[in-house]
């Protein structure tokens, strides 16, 4: 067990007893993950460890990302807002763009969780997916040792697409056919996890899966045992998982399923069409479309049996009451469909894949999404999708375990927290503090607060919380959230989340006052976030020429 003597003056005093045993910290990440896709939020897929983690544990309910992949990445790890990175959009480097959606702004006015706790004498380690920007090298930020995708997606059976470092690292060997990332990515946490032990230090270890983003990947034998589930369509499914999100008590109030969802013409565009139901498609499109969401829940099902090894090997060197874990998702299920064909628009001719052609979805060969229907489903019982500031784009099951510390096991939290408290929790648990200067570099102020008040059963301080991505908006302070969403007309809407946590019932013409004291509250934070005034920016753009980007003022 690591004990960590105390230091003053640079001296260790030999009659000064230990101090109190740091805890190992594992952030565990998946990507694009829905909200009720776990079993212990709803969901059919099989996930046995982590809905034992949230029995010896707990789960939140109102943790919210920042509804795309590599802006909540910089959000979580850095504990800044997207935009005072720079990745208020995406990873690319944009040097014409304006100073919050220009591209991760490394080694400058941000620091990671990785650098802070690396100073506070942990062993820093990352495996998975990044996303942080091709410049972005993660032993440069804090990391001592890195294995996996540093860019946003890639095949899960090519093993050339990911990278081990520092470079002098010699990699693991895997025979033709054996190599599967979420399983490789694994092997490597275990490693760095068995290294942190032996050197008799501290673990800090962010765990970002791939899965279950697109391309959707999966060995045949797992996929085959949830063709049958989802041969049921996408409508029956939403059905028995809004009925166990009830009957769990996962949401305050008396809320509404949302109606079955719309799909965006484009996800920067106004329009929209409504989502078909199951029942009107053809016997062939639906076999196609079953079998792609079965290749996502083969996704996930082996993901939580790695999680499963994770804890094994945790358990087994002693440490794993120990170990603050933390579980969530980047953001909401993925509603892009990038794939020529059919996904419920009238008119569009669906080309299915039928034969051995269908037989072959999922592996090596293929390179699928599962369309906006089960997007629709994974987001239950909410409204909209990934990139949306709506709940279904923001929301990520959250599980925290933690030994004893934990005061309600097995309980649900339902108070709102950010990504940006991620970063405080850690340095509260490292018994360290945020830096105002790193390096030399001057750090901006973290948003962010320690969650560590839910673990021990208490309640939060009652402070905004802002999102803004592709002109999709929200700020939240206690029960009352106003959002924005560019395929709904950009319109603000106000919403009571403790009584109408699925946002049916908009009550900004009857509490006008209310919708106004929190848009005041938003163009301050955009004012000194980086945030552009949007919301018809995204619709409008040249993507080369800064002038392009019109400020608007008119709100």
């Amino acid at each position: 067990m690591k004990r960590n003597l105390l230091i003053a003056g640079g001296l260790a005093f030999a009659g000064m007893l230990a101090a109190e045993e740091k805890p190992n910290i594992i952030i565990i990440l998946a990507d694009d993950l829905g909200f009720s896709d776990l079993g212990c939020y709803g969901g059919e897929i099989k996930t046995p460890v982590l809905d034992k983690m949230a029995q010896e544990g707990l789960r939140m309910t109102q943790m919210y990302n920042s509804a795309r992949s590599c802006p909540s990445r910089a959000n979580l790890l850095t504990g800044l807002y997207p935009h005072q990175t720079g990745l208020g959009h995406m990873d690319a480097q944009r040097p014409a763009w304006p100073k919050g959606y220009a591209g991760f702004r490394s080694n400058s006015d941000n620091v990671t969780i990785a650098e802070v706790l690396k100073d506070a004498g942990y062993f820093t380690a990352m495996a998975g997916k990044l996303h942080l920007g091709k410049k972005t090298n993660p032993i440069a930020r804090g990391f001592q040792e890195y294995y996996g995708l540093l860019g946003g997606f890639n095949s899960m059976w090519n093993s050339d697409v990911y990278t081990r470092l520092p470079k002098d690292r010699t990699p693991r060997k895997y025979a033709e056919g054996e190599f599967y990332a979420t399983n490789v990515i694994t092997d490597y946490a275990i490693d760095f996890i068995n290294q942190a032990n032996e050197e008799n230090k501290p673990l800090f270890l962010y765990l970002a899966y791939n899965a279950p983003h697109f391309p959707l990947h999966a060995p045949k034998e797992v996929i085959d045992k949830y063709v049958d589930t989802y041969m049921q369509g996408w409508d029956k499914i939403r059905d028995q998982r809004w009925k166990r999100i009830v009957d769990m008590g996962l949401l305050q109030g008396k809320p509404k399923l949302s109606p079955r969802g719309v799909v965006p013409e484009s996800l920067f565009m106004d329009e929209t069409y409504d989502l078909p139901a199951w029942d009107s498609l053809t016997k062939e499109q639906q076999t196609d479309l079953a079998r792609r969401m079965a290749i996502f829940a083969a996704m996930v099902d082996i993901m939580d049996k790695n999680i499963g090894r994770v804890m094994d090997t945790l358990k087994k060197n002693g440490e794993l009451d120990n170990t603050f874990i933390i579980f969530m998702s980047d953001n909401g299920a993925c509603a892009e469909w990038h794939e020529f064909g059919f996904d419920g628009k009238a008119g569009t001719e669906y080309i299915t894949h039928t034969g051995a052609d269908l037989e072959k979805m999922g592996g090596p060969e293929s390179y699928i999404h599962y369309g906006t229907g089960w997007a629709n489903v994974g987001c239950t019982p909410f409204t909209l999708y990934k990139h949306y500031s709506h709940e279904g784009g923001i929301s990520t099951p959250c599980i925290i375990r933690w030994g004893d510390h934990v005061k309600n096991k097995g309980g649900i939290d339902y108070q709102p927290a950010q990504f940006s408290d991620i970063m405080s929790t850690c340095c509260e648990l490292a018994g360290t503090t945020y830096p105002k200067e790193y390096k030399g570099r001057k750090i901006t102020p973290t948003p962010g607060i320690s969650i560590l008040p839910i673990v021990e059963g208490k309640k939060m301080p009652e402070r905004y919380i802002y999102n803004e991505h592709e002109g999709n908006r929200m700020v939240r302070k206690g029960d009352w959230k106003l959002v924005s969403a560019n395929c709904r007309g950009d319109e603000w809407e106000l919403y009571n989340i403790k009584e109408d946590r699925t946002e049916q019932n908009n009550l900004i013409k009857k509490y006008p006052e209310k919708a106004a004291e929190l848009e005041k509250a938003y163009f301050e934070w955009a004012d000194r976030s980086d945030v552009l005034y949007f919301p018809k920016v995204w619709n409008t753009y040249n993507k080369t020429r800064q002038k392009d980007f019109k400020v608007y003022k008119d709100r």
